[in-house]
């Protein structure tokens, strides 16, 4: 199975970071609004995902949800998380008081990527 999601080193040294001082962590990344795309990390229950949101896979042990219409919009691509220096719009994030913001990177999938991609798990 391909996977929908994958991580760089810089942003998983940020997650351990993260995951020492907050302990289970949670990835919602949204359609607009406050942050933008920008995607969010909160302490695990600290969101909660709408109807038909999609949890297109784990960092560590943490769920990675998508915006149902964002989704939608995005299906076909890959997403590869990030880390930058300086601070997002708005800072709800928990890495904003590192001076740090998370981005996703994208990219398409192949034809044949797409017939054996992992299934997104939907929050009902």
């Amino acid at each position: 199975m391909i996977k929908r999601l994958s991580v760089t080193e810089e942003a998983l040294d940020t997650i351990f970071e993260l995951e020492k001082k907050y302990g289970d962590l949670m990835f919602y990344q949204a359609g607009g609004c406050c942050e933008g795309t920008q995607p969010q990390c909160f302490e695990k229950g600290g969101y909660f995902p709408r109807m038909n949101d999609a949890m297109i896979g784990h960092i560590n042990k943490h769920e990675f949800w998508v915006d149902r219409d964002l989704f939608e919009y995005w299906k076909y691509s890959h997403f590869t998380l990030d880390i930058l220096e300086g601070i997002g719009p708005g800072g709800f994030s928990l890495e904003t008081p590192l001076g740090k913001t998370f981005k996703v990177h994208y990219k398409l999938f192949s034809e044949e990527q797409l017939e054996n991609l992992e299934p997104v798990i939907r929050n009902e």
